[in-house]
């Protein structure tokens, strides 16, 4: 499956993700509440994060580009880009559901990301925050200053923090 297909596959499984959750809300308010089972709640969970997690990818390969020196800082493209790895970082919350680590569909989520939830959940925190401050970072810098550099650091390390404890190679 080429790059384009990956990220046009993962929107509709976002926006899909989306409007359970906004249909969702609104019958909520019609009858009373009813408990999803936990095998619907753990696939809707690996859904949403499988397409964050590329759209995430996707979004921040301009800024590792300009990171790595292989292209030129455009601060406008940069900034569309943080914002949207930012927005998407937070679209992250609730998608490690206990369920969500065993049966099917099978992910590359290492057992330990539940069995370590305070660890897992606070690195998880901190990218959220990371991402928040690269997108204010680059809303103020018309350069890949220093400020910039250290910002977008912060998320790659994040990244690769969590990937090296919690998701299998």
């Amino acid at each position: 499956m080429t790059r384009v297909a990956k990220v046009v596959t993962s929107l509709k499984v976002l926006g899909a993700a989306c409007l359970m959750v906004g249909s969702a809300s609104v019958f909520a308010a019609d009858e009373p509440a009813k408990a999803a089972p936990a095998a619907d709640v753990a696939k809707q969970a690996i859904a949403v994060r499988k397409a964050a997690f590329v759209l995430i990818a996707n979004n921040f390969k301009p800024i590792g580009e300009v990171l790595q020196g292989k292209a030129q800082y455009n601060q406008a493209e940069i900034v569309k880009r943080a914002q949207r790895v930012a927005f998407l970082s937070e679209l992250l919350d609730g998608t490690f559901p206990a369920e969500s680590n065993v049966g099917a569909p099978q992910t590359k989520t290492k057992a330990e990301a539940f069995t370590k939830k305070e660890d897992f959940d606070k690195l998880l925190k901190e990218f959220v925050a990371n991402s928040k401050t690269l997108a204010q970072v680059a809303a103020k810098e018309s350069t890949a200053s220093d400020a910039f550099k250290n910002a977008a650091k912060a998320v790659a390390e994040g990244c690769k923090g969590c990937h090296d404890k919690y998701k299998e190679k």
